[in-house]
């Protein structure tokens, strides 16, 4: 890695960016599922194509280390979708759609003030 230029390695930042926020909304549906169900499975494969196609068309080379950072970004979001779906969770009904219920709640928030 000492090798890359300041643009390889701010691609390969953004493209880490990118993979943990596109895996949000499904670690939030997959965390208002149930566990082993066909939903469940759909929230956390849909977006490996996505991921795939994000490595597959990235200038980067194929070390192991990049790889293991594109699968810990896949499982960062993933993650803080579910811890945001229980934060949220606790706080009043939500749906299985982040965006929904975030939507829902900044409406709420600016219609009380």
């Amino acid at each position: 890695m000492d090798r890359w230029g300041g643009a390889k390695v701010f691609s390969f930042i953004c493209f880490l960016m990118v993979i943990v926020l596109f895996n949000i909304p499904f670690g939030y549906w997959r965390a208002n599922v149930r566990k082993l169900s066909v939903q469940w499975f759909l929230a956390i494969h849909l977006p490996v194509p996505f991921v795939a196609y994000l490595r597959q068309h990235s200038e980067l080379p194929w070390l192991g280390l990049i790889i293991i950072a594109f699968i810990a970004a896949y499982f960062a979001g993933q993650y803080l979708g579910s811890g945001l779906y229980k934060r949220l969770r606790d706080s009043g009904p939500v749906s299985s759609s982040i965006f929904r219920d975030v939507l829902c709640r900044s409406w709420i928030i600016l219609i009380s003030r």
